[in-house]
């Protein structure tokens, strides 16, 4: 068989830099944060990493240090994976934050509190214990397919749709419930004894949408 020639080869190189280039930029990537030496990192993946495998995050991600949200909450449009060790880390992180597909994944053998994560706009939650009990991944489906809007609410807000997350179910082996709330218009009187929402904005001509997950 005859050598192709360099033209060819070069010709060749060339699409495949091509085509490795298109499948790159099809993949969605997705976001995950971890605390690792006391520092929060916030990495952009291009394929899913082992929970938990801090190092193979570090070789597969691009990772930049992050802090906290000191004044509006963030946002995720996409996949957002969290590795946590510590619920009041996790609140600091993520409570009030629009998340609409979230992974957690508990990276400590440590029993969490009954203590409460308030996210915006969930429409599917993963919940994955590694370090404790290690069992299958869990998965709940909220309002509608992850980047859908939902559709039972006309002129619906990300934060007019409220999840609050039970920490202490990672300390069970049960599987993932949640029932909801609808049309709440005050939501502090509506839940007077929810520390929550002692400074929870008000919308005007709106109502809420509360849901529970434990």
């Amino acid at each position: 068989m005859a050598r192709p020639s360099g033209h060819s080869v070069l010709l060749i190189s060339m699409l495949g830099t091509l085509a490795l280039g298109r499948l790159s930029r099809g993949r969605p990537s997705s976001t995950l944060i971890f605390t690792r030496e006391d520092t929060v990192r916030e990495c952009s993946c291009p394929a899913a990493v082992r929970d938990c495998d801090y190092s193979l995050a570090s070789l597969l991600c691009r990772c930049r240090a992050a802090l906290p949200a000191a004044g509006e909450p963030a946002s995720y449009s996409g996949h957002l994976t969290v590795w946590f060790t510590d619920s009041s880390a996790l609140g600091l992180l993520l409570n009030f934050t629009l998340v609409r597909d979230l992974k957690l994944s508990l990276c400590s053998a440590s029993a969490l509190p009954t203590e409460y994560l308030a996210v915006c706009g969930l429409q599917r939650l993963r919940v994955h214990t590694e370090a404790k009990r290690p069992a299958p991944e869990q998965s709940l489906l909220l309002h509608g397919a992850p980047g859908e809007r939902p559709t039972r609410h006309s002129g619906w807000q990300p934060c007019a749709d409220i999840s609050f997350l039970d920490m202490a179910l990672f300390n069970r082996a049960s599987s993932l419930r949640a029932y909801s709330v609808e049309n709440v218009a005050n939501i502090a009187g509506h839940f007077p004894y929810f520390s929550h929402f002692g400074t929870f904005p008000s919308l005007s001509n709106k109502s809420y949408v509360v849901t529970f997950i434990y």
